[in-house]
């Protein structure tokens, strides 16, 4: 009898520990108010749109067409300046890139903002771009280069010849203060640490010049890995931080915060965070934006920091 008491307990307790798991990594705080001089900076993996899926696939054209109108009421509500999106894609299987229906319906939606780190498909990657404030924020130059041995050819395939995954970067004039800001957008493997902790070798070994030359640098987007996980210590060790959101950023398009943060905001010495990072878990109209949620960091450049 003891020994079906001891089961029945540790049974409870297994089908108990999705639910802490879930009530540990929902916790945040809301949005900090807007302060002034200060620039708002999110990242938002905005999945993939699969063209010839059929309707009532989540990421079909229906499916977006479905979750549009929320993804962009949740960006208006965070009052961004830059926004980093990360799988900004439009594809079917044999297509050629052209089509870009997130980028293209979301300026729309939000003409304030322009898109940086993107241009034509057959020179420039645009599935990551960065969308920035136009009466804020002024462009100065941008680039991209691949997680490959051959970073600098376009959509050569990753360290271990997966699919092309890649980091686009962007430079700009705070047209307040005057100061330069250099921001990179990156999303990296999912499913291989080998090619995690390579393309980080690679960002550490790309950003070195920038981070040398005390420039304030921004780094954003779905890095795939935890605070404290070998992948954020390599880009730590480049000089950047990492002060994570509370909880989850990914929640399986089901609201369902099972770990921790795999998206995040990083900076240098030139940048200051006014409040620590957090992530936007709403559902607008009842409809999930995406599969991430948004994560919001405020921050301040300060180049004087840098010594």
């Amino acid at each position: 009898m003891r020994w079906r008491i001891v089961l029945l307990f540790l049974f409870l307790a297994l089908m108990a520990l999705p639910l802490l798991a879930h009530l540990w990594n929902s916790r945040g705080a809301p949005p900090p108010d807007p302060q002034p001089g200060a620039l708002r900076v999110v990242t938002q993996n905005s999945h993939y749109i699969m063209l010839d899926a059929p309707d009532d696939d989540p990421w079909s054209v229906a499916g977006w067409q479905r979750r549009r109108g929320a993804m962009a009421s949740q960006l208006r509500d965070l009052q961004a300046d830059l926004i980093a999106f990360q799988e900004m894609e439009s594809f079917r299987h044999g297509g050629d890139g052209s089509i870009n229906l997130a980028r293209d319906d979301l300026l729309a939606a939000l003409p304030e903002f322009a898109a940086a780190a993107s241009g034509d498909w057959r020179s420039f990657p645009s599935t990551q771009p960065i969308f920035y404030r136009r009466d804020r924020l002024e462009l100065l130059d941008q680039g991209w280069f691949f997680f490959s041995e051959t970073p600098d050819v376009i959509y050569s395939r990753t360290f271990n010849g997966s699919y092309p995954a890649f980091a686009s970067w962007a430079r700009f004039r705070d047209r307040q203060s005057g100061q330069a800001l250099r921001v990179i957008n990156v999303h990296l493997d999912f499913s291989s640490g080998e090619n995690r902790m390579r393309s980080v070798d690679l960002i550490a070994r790309r950003i070195a010049p920038w981070i040398a030359a005390k420039e304030a640098v921004v780094l954003a987007g779905d890095l795939n890995a935890l605070w404290l996980s070998p992948t954020v210590g390599v880009l730590e060790r480049a000089g950047l931080s990492l002060t994570a959101i509370k909880g989850s950023s990914f929640h399986f398009n089901r609201g369902l915060n099972l770990y921790g943060a795999i998206d995040h905001v990083m900076v240098n010495c030139a940048v200051t965070l006014t409040d620590r990072p957090v992530a936007l878990r709403k559902r607008p109209d009842g409809a999930w934006p995406a599969d991430h949620y948004p994560v919001l960091a405020q921050i301040r450049l300060d180049p004087g920091n840098c010594r």
